[in-house]
């Protein structure tokens, strides 16, 4: 197993955008997995999103999921020019974002997601005022409930509030493709963490967002 961070950002792209714009926009971004920081990156189009409270945000159309081996990497990353110049030009185009990191293990043969492989990335934003062992407990009860069918699991407190819109433990399972992901319905998600009292009675939202990989790694 390796130390590996997960950053993932959400993006509202603006109604008046057209296609054209947007697949540069996603190729741009997308282009940012020459960086040497990166061990993974897909910037995607969203299959579904859905939100247990309908007071939180659930109008994002587009992903991006990058791995790096170390909080260091994220951040020269976020300051490097290249990846500066891309937000610049891209700016124009979007209308929201959001993001959460957080670090987590995997194995060194699982760090790129296969080409076709489907994700499910859960947000958990949680009740205001809850104590620090409280929050241990919520995270330790999530990170312990994986999908029978997923290939791959991570779970992790966000370490990057700035930008997260109070969301603060993420979940990312991975599946062999789209038929095994709509096995696990978004209904179902929502039940099975109320099946976890402690879980449950501290849970504010949870944003459920679905993508499919399109197996980029650095070259």
């Amino acid at each position: 197993m390796m130390s590996i961070v997960e950053h993932v950002v959400l993006f509202k792209i603006k109604e008046n955008t057209t296609q054209s714009e947007i697949d540069s926009m996603v190729d741009r971004v997308n282009s940012l997995v020459s960086l040497k920081e990166t061990l993974h990156l897909n910037m995607l189009p969203l299959v579904s999103i859905q939100s247990s409270s309908s007071l939180s945000s659930s109008n994002f159309t587009h992903i991006l999921h990058i791995r790096f081996s170390s909080k260091e990497d994220l951040h020269a990353y976020a300051v490097h020019p290249t990846h500066l110049e891309v937000i610049k030009v891209n700016s124009p185009l979007v209308a929201d974002t959001m993001a959460l990191d957080w670090v987590t293990e995997v194995h060194g043969n699982d760090l790129v997601l296969p080409y076709g492989s489907a994700v499910r990335v859960v947000f958990f934003k949680l009740k205001e005022g809850l104590g620090e062992q409280v929050k241990d407990e919520v995270l330790k009860g999530i990170s312990g409930i994986r999908h029978e069918n997923a290939v791959q699991f991570t779970c992790g407190e966000n370490f990057s509030p700035g930008r997260a819109k109070g969301f603060s433990i993420a979940t990312l399972s991975v599946f062999t493709g789209l038929n095994e992901l709509k096995e696990v319905d978004c209904d179902e998600e929502f039940k099975k963490y109320d099946m976890n009292d402690k879980i449950k009675e501290n849970l504010d939202t949870i944003l459920v967002l679905d993508f499919v990989a399109n197996g980029q790694t650095a070259s």
